[in-house]
Order: structure tokens, then sequence, then C-alpha cells
């Protein structure tokens, strides 16, 4: 049976959530057909990243050319979750369209998407399926991230409930994956246990749920619960490095940075490429650490290595680009943010940015393009005033 892939010419555009814009080209070759790029006018599908912001219009990011195509039927834009349904990796029985992508999630919880892939790492949620690196999230699982977006902005601790959660397995004395999820409620920045007899501490005391008794005594549905096995964080302490995988050294990195000590997050991101290797997300998870800290020029280091490992990571372009210019470094600042655009237009922040850098450069003539561009993608922004000035009265 011939792929459906076969012979016909195919364009990415945003942001994968599922591999690199390389291994999306090598997987259209394997599937006979033929990855192209925005110079080439003649295409037939154009896939859209699953880890764009569901409220960017794809349309923005094409080139003229092929916005004609789509419009004259000519081509097909379709999302990258389409694209794996097409090539069978995600049945239609599964009803796909009724599962979250880490973007989706992230547009519907009003967080950033990087708190997703975070949770998803530690293991407080879990997707259904994953597509090449794709994660997909049920209806569940979306509820659970929906208390965890709570609980995290009322002040909780994604450290303190990991760390009660493994208390909690460790005394039930269960196995991983041999008991159905168990309901946890937060109380204050304690994590307790949800049982027919009331709310267990991790400590193992036993006190009453009074909040979800009616005014007779009936149990009632509580508001805040999260769905969970927690036997799926036992023995996620593990100490020594050489006998951790790479998730779980991650998992330290994360803890460290959740708990505010950024030297120690920085040194086990360094393990992990010590013992896996290099590679783009954590040179980019580095360079986000190492300006934190200060260190402007190892954050720039940081940045232009993610690049090296993956051309397409824009977001990586677009921070680089910012450090430069805040380092003097206006030319290459420029040359970063259009290296960012050139592979995802209708990115507003990287706009803006360019237009700051190319009115310090005295080129008014194309900052005013950008300025025009970001008010077009970012109506609401906070800095929309300033942009507006810039088009008009004054160069602020």
């Amino acid at each position: 049976m011939d792929s459906p892939l076969k012979n016909r010419r195919v364009a990415f555009v945003g942001k994968l959530g599922g591999l690199t814009k390389k291994e999306a080209m090598q997987m259209v070759r394997e599937h006979e057909g033929i990855p192209v790029d925005r110079s080439v006018s003649e295409v037939d599908w154009i896939v859209y990243g699953a880890d764009q912001d569901p409220s960017t219009d794809p349309i923005a990011s094409l080139t003229s050319e092929w916005k004609d195509r789509v419009e004259k039927n000519l081509a097909e834009l379709i999302s990258e979750t389409e694209l794996w349904r097409r090539l069978g990796m995600v049945e239609h029985h599964q009803n796909v369209w009724q599962l979250y992508t880490p973007a989706m999630l992230a547009d519907l919880l009003k967080v950033p998407i990087r708190n997703i892939r975070r949770w998803q790492k530690l293991g407080l949620i879990r997707p259904v399926r994953i597509v090449h690196r794709l994660p997909y999230f049920d209806f569940e699982e979306v509820q659970n991230a929906r208390q965890l977006a709570g609980w995290l902005s009322e002040g909780a601790s994604l450290g303190t409930i990991r760390k009660q959660l493994r208390e909690i397995a460790e005394r039930s004395g269960s196995e991983e994956g041999s008991n159905p999820p168990w309901n946890f409620v937060v109380e204050g920045k304690q994590l307790l246990l949800r049982i027919e007899q009331g709310l267990v501490e991790p400590c193992g005391q036993l006190r009453m749920d009074f909040d979800s008794l009616g005014d007779e005594g009936v149990q009632n549905e509580h508001p805040q619960v999260l769905s969970v096995d927690p036997t799926r964080f036992l023995g996620r302490d593990a100490s020594d490095p050489f006998e951790m995988t790479q998730e779980e050294l991650i998992e330290q990195a994360l803890q460290n940075e959740d708990e505010g000590n950024l030297p120690g997050a920085i040194e086990w991101y360094r393990i992990v490429m010590a013992r896996f290797g290099p590679q783009a997300e954590i040179h980019f998870q580095l360079a986000e650490l190492l300006y934190r800290e200060g260190e402007v020029q190892a954050a720039r280091e940081r940045y232009y290595a993610a690049i090296e490992a993956d051309e397409d990571f824009v977001e990586a372009r677009a921070n680089l680009g910012c450090v430069l210019a805040e380092t003097g470094r206006l030319d290459l600042a420029i040359a970063a943010f259009r290296g960012a655009l050139a592979r995802y237009d209708a990115y507003p922040d990287v706009h803006y940015h360019l237009a700051r850098a190319l009115d310090d450069s005295q080129m008014p003539q194309e900052a005013d393009k950008h300025w025009a561009r970001f008010v077009e993608l970012a109506p609401g922004s906070p800095w929309l005033e300033e942009a507006l000035l810039r088009l008009g009265t004054g160069r602020g």
C-alpha cells in the first residue's frame, strides 16, 4: 500500500511538538514524500506545528505563494496531529480531537507551554499517547493540570507535591502501576489522600474531611481533586548520577530550580549532557538558567549551541538576539532575529525586538515594517503604545 505522502511536496511551519524540522523532513523522505522549504513555491501539504500557540492563525506564517495555493485548493494546510493521523500513527477510533497537545493545554489553562512540558517530565500529568515526542492528554489529565495550575498559583511547590506523593506511595507498600489513580486534595501546602473515611496525611494520620460533607453528613464531590497514582514516584530519589536515567537527572535539575537553587540546577543539566550528549533543549535550559544567574556571555554561547543542535529552534534564536542586543552586538542581534522570523514570521516578540534593534541601528524604514507587523500580530500587547509611538509622532 502506497504511503499517503508518496510524491507529495510537504513543508513545515511553526514549532513542531513531536520532532525537529530536520527529523520531520527525514520522516517525509522515509514515507516517499518530498520535503520542501520556504524557498519552494509549489507545495502540496503544509503542516503547522503542534507547539504553536493555538490562538495564532497558521495562515499568517505562510509565504504569499503558499497562501495563494491554499486559497485555490492546490495545497492543504493541516495540523501536525492530522499528519500523524493520515500516517496511521493516531487512529480514528481514539478520537484524537478529544485529546490535547501541550500547546492546546497551555492555552486552555493560560500558562506557559514549558509548564506543561515540565509537569509531564515530573510525572504529575501523563499523556495517553505520544507520537514521536508529541504528547496527547485526555480530559482526566486536563483536569489534573487545571488543579496543578491553581495550586501553584496559590503558592504550592512542585517539589513539595512530588515529595509528598512519594511518601504516600512508600507508606502504601504498593508497586508502581499496581493501583488505579488515587484522589488527592491540597490543604495549605500539604497534600492529603482522599479515602472514604476522610483525608490521610503523608505521615498516615487520618483526619475528617468536613469540607466534603453536606448538611446531612453525606459526602459531596470535592471541587479540587488531583487524580494520580503516587506509585509512579517510587524510586525517584536516586542520588548516584551514574545510576540515574536522563529523565531522573532532568527531574533533579527541575527540583533544584523549583527550590531556587539555580547553580544546582545548572550542574544537573551539565551532568545530563556529560552522560547523554549535547541536546538542543538542554542547551536552551542551561542558557536560561545562566542568564538568570547573571552569566550573560555563558548564556549566549548556550543559545548558540542550541541553535547549532536544532536550527529551527526559534525561541533560542529569539533569546539569543535579546542577549546579543543587551551586550551591544546589534548587528548579530538583528541577524538572530531575522533568522527566527525566517522560520516563523508570526512571532510578535521577535518583530518587537527586531524593530527596536533596527531603530537603534539607524534603520527606521525597515524598523517600521516590523513595528507594523508587531501591531498586527499583538494588538493587546503592553508594548503596543511604544510601537504606535515609534510608528507615529516619534521614535521613542
